[in-house]
């Protein structure tokens, strides 16, 4: 028993010893979203996860969702008036646009979002309601504190091109993770 204990304790060590951890500020002020993708490696799997974005007080909660690819968010409306969810576009693509229609109060409504990117929640009833949500390709993103500090855990080392995205602006780099990485995000350009 006590081998047993101590394979296991250094299995757990040493995979601790090689996690990479990329981490930095997004200098924009606000809720941004850090995703990571790689530049020469197999696609990552898609998620199974299911999240909630609510629609409570006139607001979309969160205004901002950070999901991987596959991710189903259900559209929840917790208000006391109908909503309507759509999108014109995933990173200015509008063939990616969508409306999955009204929901009175009570309701949820469910979207698998499969493409990556940007996209901008809106509710064509409420004109004054937005959310971002930013899909990302790989298991690897991170929204910011209220700092504007972000971390992003147990990257494999190679080179990524990392995108801070804030209220819909893009600031693209190229980073090399090895070993603990540090990556600070400039504001996005106007």
């Amino acid at each position: 028993m006590s081998r047993f204990f101590t394979l296991i304790v250094l299995l757990v060590f040493s995979s601790l010893a090689y996690a990479q951890k990329l981490s930095g500020v997004v200098k924009a002020g606000g809720s941004s979203a850090v995703v990571l993708e790689p530049v020469s490696a197999k696609p990552s799997s898609p998620s199974s996860q299911t999240v909630t974005l609510d629609q409570r007080g006139l607001k979309f909660t969160p205004s901002l969702l950070v999901i991987q690819q596959g991710t189903t968010v259900e559209f929840r409306n917790s208000d006391t008036v109908s909503h309507n969810i759509f999108w014109p576009n995933i990173s200015g693509n509008k063939k990616l646009g969508h409306n999955v229609g009204t929901a009175a109060s009570g309701q949820m409504q469910r979207f698998k979002f499969e493409n990556p990117g940007n996209i901008t929640i809106l509710c064509n009833i409420h004109p004054e309601m937005s959310a971002n949500i930013v899909v990302s390709p790989s298991p690897y993103f991170a929204q910011t504190d209220a700092a504007g500090a972000y971390s992003i855990n147990n990257v494999p080392e190679g080179i990524y091109k990392a995108t801070a995205w804030h209220n819909g602006k893009a600031t693209t780099e190229s980073v090399t993770v090895k070993g603990d990485t540090k990556l600070d995000f400039a504001p996005p350009a106007k």
